[in-house]
């Protein structure tokens, strides 16, 4: 069984706007809300990693550690699918609100150890993590599975996906969006 996993814990610095860019509208509903229901759609699931603020999400846990960077986000992830009967994580951003949900789908059915979904031919999120290759993740730092593929690209398995991974990480992001 696989499980998605929304990483959503960042402080958003680069966003200047008047609120935290997940909680920032988009067509109605916040960013966050765009790629929570994108992966609930997807039929996994969804444990929603938060940090700097509070998202009201169901599933939703907060790592007291997220400043230290987006590892740490992951680690909370995967121990709680650890201590469950999961076999895979199917990891996305929770700023990413066209993460459709045939992308999380299309890289959750796959069965290799590391894949990643790619939008026409460039690799996103999001990307599926089997319990063999957790160990290998990072504990620390602002990266996720990126340098394992990098050094592991043997274990890697690309996958091609519909929709739009570009992420709101400005202001200017958002209104392309809206």
């Amino acid at each position: 069984m696989a499980v998605a996993a929304l990483l959503a814990a960042g402080g958003g610095t680069r966003f200047a706007g008047p609120t935290h860019k997940l909680l920032a509208p988009l067509r109605g509903r916040r960013v966050v809300d765009w790629a929570h229901e994108h992966a609930v759609a997807s039929g996994l699931d969804v444990l929603v990693v938060s940090g700097a603020v509070a998202l009201g999400l169901p599933g939703e846990v907060h790592n007291p550690r997220w400043a230290e960077g987006l590892a740490t986000s992951l680690q909370v992830a995967i121990a709680i699918a650890a201590a469950g009967d999961v076999d895979a994580v199917v990891v996305g951003l929770g700023d990413q609100p066209g993460v459709v949900p045939e992308a999380w789908q299309l890289v959750a059915s796959s069965d290799a150890p590391i894949a990643v979904a790619t939008y026409d031919g460039v690799r996103g999120n999001p990307v599926r993590l089997a319990r063999a290759v957790w160990p290998l993740l990072p504990v620390t730092g602002d990266e996720g599975a990126r340098t394992l593929m990098g050094e592991r690209r043997s274990l890697v398995t690309e996958v091609a996906c519909p929709g739009d991974p570009k992420d709101v990480d400005t202001v200017e992001d958002l209104d392309r969006w809206s």
